[in-house]
């Protein structure tokens, strides 16, 4: 019976324990506990009550109930023992404190939030009228008009400015525009008088006498109606003269070479002809390294032209060589068997020609036999 009323007392003392967070009065032996201040670290009390910092205060309160059953000295437990249920309520005295800290620090700081947050007006009627103007509604309404008024005359100040603004920028733009086409005009005169007196300059010095088409009429070379017939005998005056760009004639020299190669390799390989003896074999070897080797240097001139050629969709590949063989070979066959085919179209023409000539060899041997 004294265990079950001491048993009890505890458990409804615990339950108040709590509520109020404060320390109460118990009796160990002959010493109060009441005025005892906790002196030990937040991490040793929550190793002693067994749990982990951040636990809800249901775990706090599981833990310490169970703690003080097993070494409270009036439980009557085996393990009853004074010096541990004192560090089990010292340490739950800190706990709880920490606990209480941390509650009151995150209050305090959702309370600084809530400060800097915007807050709207709490009646309705300042939410008509823009939030303009303060009385009764019928004067806010006045002041409201007024405010519309007063910020549709200064729309329509900024409309004009910005239109006459705009109108003397676009007469500004056309006088610039009109002056530099003014000197772009003296300019070009300029030059037009200056090339026409060093040509009447030339002409009275007799520079223009050794000329091969001096009193002849320009050729017309292109009847292509979509060119200028004076830009296209510009240019090829100066093409005659040696002002041609560089790239252009690079160009064309590399065209013309590659041509002149695959002709080369072809003619060679029909020179050889077939079957391919072992000498044969070797002479063709031999063709087949000298082209790449002409090939090579024809990259090379390649890569100078790619160099100096001023539009990038004017730039050449290199050639490979290996394919070029192939193609040489390719090209050989297809003559080989035209060949062929015009041969036997030839014999056979021969054939009927024969057929044809005997026939009228035995009519006339018949007309002469009869005539006898």
């Amino acid at each position: 019976m004294l265990t079950n009323n001491i048993g009890h007392h505890f458990m409804v003392r615990q339950a108040m324990i709590p509520r109020n967070l404060k320390p109460f009065p118990y009796i160990c032996g002959n010493r109060m506990l009441s005025g005892y201040k906790p002196k030990r670290n937040i991490k040793d009390s929550y190793k002693i009550l067994e749990l982990e910092e951040g636990c809800s205060l249901d775990d706090i309160r599981n833990s310490y109930r169970s703690l003080a059953k097993k070494y409270h000295p009036d439980s009557g437990s085996a393990t009853a023992d004074s010096e541990a249920f004192m560090k089990v309520e010292e340490a739950y005295r800190v706990v709880l404190s920490d606990v209480a800290t941390k509650k009151k620090s995150n209050e305090n700081n959702e309370e600084e939030e809530d400060q800097f947050k915007s807050k709207a007006p709490q009646h309705r009627h300042y939410l008509s009228f823009e939030g303009v103007g303060f009385g009764t509604p019928s004067q806010r309404e006045k002041q409201y008009m007024q405010f519309r008024v007063d910020r549709a005359t200064e729309q329509v100040l900024e409309y004009r400015k910005q239109r006459l603004e705009s109108q003397y920028a676009a007469t500004d733009l056309m006088k610039a525009k009109d002056v530099r086409q003014s000197k772009k005009v003296k300019i070009t005169q300029a030059v037009e008088r200056l090339v026409e007196d060093l040509i009447q300059e030339s002409m009275a010095k007799g520079d223009f006498d050794n000329l091969s088409g001096k009193g002849k009429p320009l050729q017309k070379f292109s009847d292509c109606p979509h060119i200028d017939p004076m830009t296209h005998n510009l240019n090829r005056i100066l093409i005659d003269n040696g002002y041609q760009p560089e790239w252009i004639l690079m160009q064309k020299e590399i065209r013309e070479t590659i041509e002149r190669l695959r002709k080369n390799i072809v003619a060679s390989r029909s020179k050889l002809g077939d079957p391919m003896t072992p000498y044969r074999q070797k002479q063709w070897n031999h063709i087949c390294e000298q082209f790449i080797e002409d090939i090579r240097k024809l990259n090379k001139r390649i890569d100078n032209f790619n160099l100096v050629v001023p539009i990038l969709s004017r730039q050449m590949v290199h050639f490979s060589a290996d394919k070029e063989i192939v193609r040489a070979q390719k090209t050989y066959e297809a003559l080989m068997e035209d060949r062929d085919a015009s041969n036997s179209d030839t014999k056979e023409n021969e054939e009927e020609n024969v057929k044809s000539f005997g026939w009228k060899s035995s009519l006339f041997k018949w007309l002469n036999l009869t005539l006898k």
